[in-house]
């Protein structure tokens, strides 16, 4: 990979609002470039909170919205996402890894096979509006024997 499209440099020319970077890329460089880092980088900086919340907050309103409606046009996401500065220096951006959705709740697989035409969110509703007590009692009167009740809790 080219020293341009190190995320480093991404983020230096994205918070120097450098309009030109984009159409600086060579057609090799334009195929590895993505917006989308631009994006998920861009909205997380190393700085003093109220800095930090500004540029998450302007790259929500700005950036986010609809970005993946403009797929197709790389350069307009890009100049979107150099609207994000403030232009006040370049700082330490980081990645935020996204909170995995696949963690196991207490007696969601009781509750899947009880309702199985609830979707992922209700079947989570009812893990958190059920205490382990409630889950537990709920299994046994459902008939689930001891073995089934540890290996869903």
């Amino acid at each position: 990979m080219s020293d341009k499209l190190s995320i480093h440099n991404e983020m230096r020319c994205f918070d120097k609002k450098d309009r030109d970077f984009y159409d600086s890329l060579s057609t090799d460089e334009l195929k590895k470039f993505s917006p989308y880092l631009m994006l998920k980088w861009g909205a997380n900086i190393d700085a003093d909170p109220d800095l930090a919340e500004y540029y998450l907050r302007a790259t929500n309103e700005r950036v986010n919205i609809d970005f993946f409606s403009l797929g197709r046009h790389k350069k307009l996401q890009w100049l979107l996402c150099t609207t994000v500065s403030p232009g006040l220096g370049t700082y330490k951006h980081y990645w935020i890894k996204a909170k995995s959705r696949e963690s196991k709740l207490k007696g969601s697989q009781m509750f899947a096979q009880e309702f199985p035409l609830c979707n992922k969110d209700e079947i989570e509703l009812l893990c958190k509006v059920n205490d382990a007590k409630d889950i537990v009692e709920h299994a046994k009167n459902l008939g689930w024997d001891d073995r089934q009740i540890k290996d869903d809790l």
